[in-house]
């Protein structure tokens, strides 16, 4: 089941996780939790759920075409802004 769970941070930055919301998540203390910045929102994710995220934002990207391209619009940006001899 999803829902909303309302807490406040407290002193020190702490927040309270629902106990039914640890419990259903098996979150115990110790349990590693990343928080992810995102325009819309902040995310409260457990590790597994963060490398699920990434391998799903990463399915079907080629990284070294990616960052070849950029090389080469960069190198065109130079190349136009660069004075002629």
């Amino acid at each position: 089941m999803n829902g909303t769970y309302a807490t406040v941070m407290g002193d020190r930055g702490r927040l309270v996780i629902p106990q039914e919301l640890r419990a259903r998540l098996h979150l115990d203390a110790g349990t590693p939790l990343a928080v992810v910045e995102t325009p819309e929102a902040l995310l409260l994710l457990t590790r597994e759920q963060l490398k699920g995220l990434v391998r799903r934002d990463l399915a079907g990207a080629s990284l070294v075409e990616q960052l070849l391209a950029d090389r080469l619009r960069e190198v065109a940006a130079e190349a136009s802004s660069s004075p002629r001899s």
